[in-house]
């Protein structure tokens, strides 16, 4: 990366920034290839915060059937964890996961998991757990169809007749399955393996499988990282996660460059797990040295920069999260590793700059927290609109989370000195309110950023970006009128 003009003092977050157009050879946003190259399965360079209001399996697994990477949290005590990764480990790479309800469940139990949007269906079972015969699927209830109906209409009585369905062997190629459901003229279908429901299928979710790369690991099933703490047997922890398949771990806390980090860094190196181990979080070229020195082959950057977050109002501690990628980033090369820059990213265009200032990969957290497939069931505020709950990983709500098994005494201690926010409504986007819509939207932006530097992968972008500085005006002028003059 190079700056268009002189190279400040000061330092920078993503608005003060802007990409600077260059002459480019690449002609289509899809000759792009958007793979991190940092040593993870990862085809596109997007990972979900270790978040308990961000990362469960459904999103890990769909974030991964799409390419990115889902990072479990460490609060998950270490059997829930361990469950995670062996669910995301069995859940079908070209196909969708199946949202299977009874037919007792009402619209309302309905609407608690899936919003009124099209391009989503719930399949309609007698039977719910293992393994689901055709036999006993009474049909699929279209997500769109939960707007008209009344909030205590069963399912079973809102289908209408058998469900469409494919053979999974007759599948030839991901756009032989979007031509194939054109043709069914269903919203979604069943996906068969003899006779057993194994998938489903939308022509939204077959046209994306034409677009991008599933994350896989080297069986063929769907990648997923998890994090630790570095408090307690880390190692003990690190070899479970590592036994349940877990692809990349995480070792994290929130002052990065410490020596409870080096420590656990180093007990996990000693390990010798042969997967790719990332940590953080820290926001200096010494505390690359440092980590990496230790064992850790990805660094996490960011202290402060989350929409969750209050440390720096809290404590004045943090960096402007564009400067923090770009020197970290460069240090990491010296030393060859990589970085993910985790958090401060609010549109794809501040993704752009964090692949320039180096990142191989992006953490977001609240973006993603927002979605269908986060943690947590949907809610309805007094307007109609459609929200989950989210919250700080230092609030007190996940401080009591972590440690609620603690005596009250020792509890209390800790819950006095929580920082961050409690509970926040994060609303679904009406217009993209599922993970992929996300995900499509931010590589969307992503791939055209690369364009104009002239840059086909995130090697060359980072080689090609060119950077200038603007002033809040000029952030300004940039955004769209929400309006007319």
């Amino acid at each position: 990366m190079e700056f268009y003009g002189e190279r400040p003092d000061v330092d920078l977050t993503y608005s003060d920034v802007f990409l600077v157009p260059r002459r480019s050879a690449v002609t289509s946003r899809l000759d792009v290839d958007l793979s991190p190259g940092d040593g993870t399965n990862a085809t596109i360079p997007l990972v979900s915060a270790n978040m308990n209001s961000v990362t469960g399996p459904r999103l890990a697994a769909t974030l991964a059937r799409r390419g990115g990477l889902g990072v479990l949290p460490q609060d998950m005590p270490l059997q829930d964890l361990d469950s995670a990764i062996r669910w995301v480990k069995a859940q079908p790479v070209t196909w969708d996961t199946p949202l299977l309800l009874p037919p007792d469940a009402t619209v309302a139990d309905a609407a608690r998991l899936l919003p009124a949007t099209d391009g989503h269906g719930i399949v309609v079972a007698d039977a719910t757990d293992g393994r689901v015969h055709v036999d006993d699927v009474r049909g699929i209830v279209p997500a769109s169809r939960l707007a008209t109906a009344l909030p205590d209409a069963r399912l079973g009585d809102l289908t209408r007749g058998r469900a469409a369905s494919v053979d999974a062997d007759d599948i030839e190629s991901a756009r032989h399955a979007f031509d194939v459901i054109v043709a069914s003229g269903a919203e979604t279908v069943c996906v068969l393996e003899h006779g057993h429901v194994i998938g489903t299928l939308s022509q939204r979710s077959a046209l994306r499988s034409t677009l991008y790369r599933p994350a896989v690991d080297a069986a063929g099933r769907l990648s997923v990282a998890a994090a630790v703490g570095i408090n307690g047997d880390v190692a003990a922890k690190a070899r479970a996660l590592a036994a349940a398949g877990v692809d990349v771990l995480v070792v994290d806390t929130a002052h990065g460059h410490q020596e409870g980090m080096l420590r656990a860094l180093q007990a996990v190196a000693q390990l010798d797990l042969g997967i790719p181990i990332a940590a953080g979080n820290i926001v200096t070229a010494e505390g690359v040295h440092d980590l990496v020195s230790a064992g850790a082959t990805i660094l996490k950057v960011g202290v402060g920069p989350g929409a969750m977050c209050t440390t720096r109002m809290m404590t004045a501690v943090g960096r402007p999260q564009f400067s923090a990628v770009l020197e970290t980033a460069d240090a990491a090369r010296i030393m060859g590793a990589h970085v993910w820059a985790d958090g401060g990213v609010r549109y794809p265009r501040d993704v752009a700059l964090a692949l320039a200032a180096g990142a191989s990969s992006v953490m977001i957290g609240s973006w993603f927290a927002g979605t269908i497939e986060a943690p947590g069931e949907l809610q309805v505020d007094a307007d109609g609109r459609a929200y989950k709950e989210s919250w700080g990983m230092a609030s007190t709500k996940a401080v009591h989370d972590r440690f609620g098994r603690l005596d009250p005494y020792e509890l209390a201690r800790k819950e006095l000195f929580a920082e961050g926010i409690s509970s926040s409504k994060i609303y679904l986007d009406p217009l993209r309110p599922s993970l992929e819509d996300l995900v499509d939207m931010i590589t969307s932006g992503v791939r055209s950023s690369f364009t104009y530097a002239g840059a086909a992968t995130v090697a060359e972008f980072h080689e090609q970006a060119r950077v200038g500085l603007q002033s809040a005006a000029g952030y300004e002028e940039g955004k769209a009128l929400p309006v007319s003059w």
